[in-house]
């Protein structure tokens, strides 16, 4: 009975955030006049623009200005989602997040899923002609973009270089899309998103390289201010930032200033997120990256409970944890993307730990390059992603399971990991029950 009321206040309190956040989270868009008579925008830019297939631009920026036939000018405000030519982008890349851009066009009205009315995401979007730019960024963002194009060029040229700058900075512009589409289909497309994997990479190489000489407090203090300037050259990212907030949690934890627990850091974590950045609530990132936490929290930790001693630890670990995250996220997947792909769950087995050692091989290799002996690292990382397309290609090539009907797969991997975790609990309490011999 403590368990259910406690269960249900929990249940209580987390709808009533949700719909605040939801309220919260409601993004319009003031044109101040009818989107058929606007021929020109002004605002700045939110985010670095990202490049297309079609060889375009597209940004989100927030609007200042809008301007109309006859030199009309009035104030907007709201934020949008730009389209921009491909003559435009290169510049665009240039200046990056934080510019001031003028843009002349026109909106055009995308079937809005969300039923919001000038959303960003589905409703009134802009096709640009041309572009200006009003006001470069302030210096601080210049310094951020000229990292970013810095590495960029560094990385041009090399067969792996789209996936280096995929995995360590988010920049998917020179990644390739056959690569992308195998990732696609093998159900591991969660590893070209930054997120808690990505984060532990770094966050393991600092405590690697600190622990010892500064201690395990003073590690995690300097951990965490690397990870707040990564966050900030790498941008908003609901999934990296979620890792980022649960990171700065746990080095909290390490100081004694929270309790060390991976459930409270997660859902305070969550809480931190969603008042902050409410509208990042609907992004599907958001949903499941918390979601697949949640799942390797709780599944995850069964399953080990479970099989210890019937498994290798080097596989079960990686199984758990795979398996975990699939059937929580199985249901929100096969209703947002169609498909599933239980094939993942084995191929991660092979691209996660070689996702690792690429992304500690494209560090070496940036350090080296700085000092001109990376070539030595060339031929590895091109033969590591080689090895990472295949696994890709030939899970690919397994047949996934169709979401035509989401309700039933979510019914099903809901009752999978009840079942889970009500076996586990009954196995552990008939382990503790058993009395020692004296």
């Amino acid at each position: 009975m403590r368990l259910t009321s406690v269960c249900s206040t929990a249940a209580a309190i987390g709808l009533m955030i949700g719909l605040c956040a939801a309220s919260a989270g409601y993004r319009t868009v003031n044109l101040s006049l009818n989107a058929e008579r606007i021929t020109a925008i002004e605002g700045i830019l939110l985010e670095d623009p990202r490049i297309i297939t079609s060889g375009n631009a597209m940004a989100t920026i927030s609007l200042r200005r809008c301007a109309g036939e006859g030199g009309l000018r009035v104030s907007s405000k709201g934020e949008i989602t730009v389209f921009f030519p491909a003559q435009s982008a290169e510049k665009l890349r240039e200046f990056g997040r934080g510019a001031s851009v003028f843009a002349d066009g026109s909106f055009r009205l995308q079937k809005n899923l969300s039923n919001h009315p000038y959303s960003s995401d589905t409703g009134w979007t802009f096709s640009a002609n041309s572009m200006h730019i009003v006001k470069p960024a302030p210096a601080i963002e210049r310094m951020r973009t000229d990292i970013r194009l810095n590495l960029i060029k560094r990385f041009d040229g090399k067969n792996w270089g789209g996936l280096a700058l995929a995995m360590l900075v988010g920049i998917k512009d020179n990644l390739d899309t056959n690569l992308t589409a195998m990732y696609r289909s093998a159900g591991l497309s969660y590893i070209l998103a930054l997120s808690g994997m990505h984060l532990a990479v770094l966050a393991a190489l600092i405590a690697f390289l600190l622990k010892k000489p500064l201690g395990l407090k003073a590690a995690a203090i300097t951990g965490a201010v690397f990870i707040c300037l990564y966050c900030f050259i790498v941008g908003p990212m609901p999934s990296l930032n979620r890792a980022a907030l649960m990171y700065l949690l746990g080095t909290a934890a390490v100081l004694g200033a929270l309790p060390k627990k991976s459930m409270s850091i997660l859902a305070l974590s969550f809480l931190i997120q969603i008042v902050i950045t409410p509208s990042s609530g609907y992004t599907i990132s958001f949903i499941l990256s918390y979601l697949a936490m949640l799942g390797i929290l709780i599944i995850s930790k069964a399953l080990i409970s479970l099989f210890t001693g019937k498994v290798p630890d080097f596989l079960l670990n990686p199984l758990a944890i795979s398996c975990g995250a699939f059937f929580v996220t199985s249901g929100v997947c096969s209703y947002t993307f169609g498909y599933i792909a239980p094939a993942g769950i084995i191929a991660g087995l092979i691209i996660v730990p070689a996702t690792t050692v690429f992304m500690t091989g494209s560090i070496i290799w940036l350090v080296l390059d700085t000092i001109s002996l990376s070539g030595i690292l060339n031929l590895p990382l091109s033969l590591l992603y080689k090895i990472m397309e295949k696994t890709a290609h030939f899970a690919g090539m397994v047949p996934g399971i169709s979401g035509t009907r989401p309700f039933i797969i979510l019914v099903f991997s809901l009752i999978l990991s009840l079942f889970i975790v009500a076996f586990e609990y009954k196995q552990r309490k008939a382990r503790l029950s058993l009395q020692p011999f004296n």
